[in-house]
């Protein structure tokens, strides 16, 4: 068995990953800047072009940074629905907070054509953060709601899973009477974006991160004895009802405000910790929870530094990389390695 000290290395690695991907993704993109005027710029020091130093900081920085918020909380919550249900395919959105943000913002920006009301013109990117957080808070109530009234976790599974199909359905009779530009717009949306977020709203969306990865580091006893069974976690004094709760709001937090800043961005919640656990194999979320903190922040630069598209003026859809980055990836390990580590 291995000692918490055997895991140094891999976890130097990853920080060292981790902030060499920071500054690539800082410093490429459609106009290329020198690695040392990024530094620069950062440490509070002058870069050699005054347009590289607006770059850097009023578009490129709040766009890494928002990366690794995104990154590492989607991680998280994919962790933690992994191990609250046991099954390796559940992901952050099983409980439907994702379409629950979804409907949000459909109803924001289609629901003008059906009620008659153009409610975009009037609010913007902020209404659809607004928009998107109040359709994730209802199906959080929701399934707070049922989650104590039940006992059986499969069957919360399934009903997240069931009001996902529902707010789909609401989505797409409201995309049948919208008008082209109006879904346009609500499609671009569900592409994902990392880069249309001010300082202020990261420093929202930071909130919320943190208290959901407070709230996550609370239960991690509460984690590793849900591997070994629900009965076994009330032997050790685990109260399994009311740890549930928790992990289902700290799941909620981080998937919510990320889906409503950054709108719905999939693949990296189910796939990191399965990638992490081939680096690092082992069960102990002690471990395993900063490691897969990292492992989402760095699959994240990753993927936007590619989506960028560097000395091009595109910018690709980021939930597109995601997915064409991630999945040969993970597809290779688990080839390699013959199992999960589940």
């Amino acid at each position: 068995m291995k000692t918490n000290r055997s895991y140094i290395i891999p976890f130097i690695i990853l920080i060292s990953t981790l902030v060499l991907c920071f500054f690539i993704n800082i410093s490429l993109g459609s106009a290329a800047i020198p690695l040392g005027d990024v530094i620069n710029s950062l440490i509070g020091g002058d870069a050699s072009k005054t347009s590289w130093e607006f770059i850097i900081q009023d578009y490129r920085l709040p766009k890494s940074i928002m990366a690794v918020i995104a990154g590492s909380g989607l991680a998280i919550a994919g962790l933690l629905m992994q191990t609250l249900f046991r099954n390796p395919l559940a992901g952050p959105f099983v409980l439907g907070i994702s379409s629950g943000a979804s409907l949000g913002v459909a109803l924001f920006i289609l629901g003008g054509t059906v009620i008659g009301i153009s409610s975009v013109l009037a609010l913007g990117k902020w209404g659809l953060i607004l928009a998107s957080s109040t359709g994730s808070f209802l199906v959080l109530l929701i399934v707070i709601g049922v989650s104590t009234r039940i006992r059986d976790t499969m069957a919360l599974l399934i009903i997240g899973l069931m009001v996902g199909s529902l707010t789909g359905a609401v989505v797409s009779v409201l995309s049948y009477f919208s008008k082209a530009e109006e879904l346009q717009q609500y499609i671009f949306w569900s592409f994902g974006s990392l880069g249309d977020v001010s300082w202020e709203g990261i420093y929202i969306l930071l909130a919320c991160f943190t208290l959901g990865i407070l709230i996550a580091i609370a239960n991690l006893k509460a984690l590793n004895a849900f591997l070994l069974g629900d009965h076994y976690a009330k032997t050790l004094g685990i109260n399994y009802k009311r740890s549930r709760l928790w992990i289902i709001l700290a799941t909620s937090l981080l998937a919510g405000s990320i889906t409503a800043f950054a709108g719905p961005i999939a693949f990296i919640g189910l796939a990191v910790p399965h990638l992490v656990r081939q680096i690092i194999p082992t069960a102990n979320h002690r471990i395993l929870f900063p490691a897969v903190m990292l492992g989402g922040a760095i699959l994240m630069l990753i993927c936007d530094t590619i989506a960028q598209v560097p000395l091009s003026e595109y910018t690709l859809p980021i939930n597109a990389i995601t997915a064409l980055v991630g999945a040969p990836v993970v597809i290779w390990l688990l080839v390699r390695k013959k199992k999960l580590l589940f």
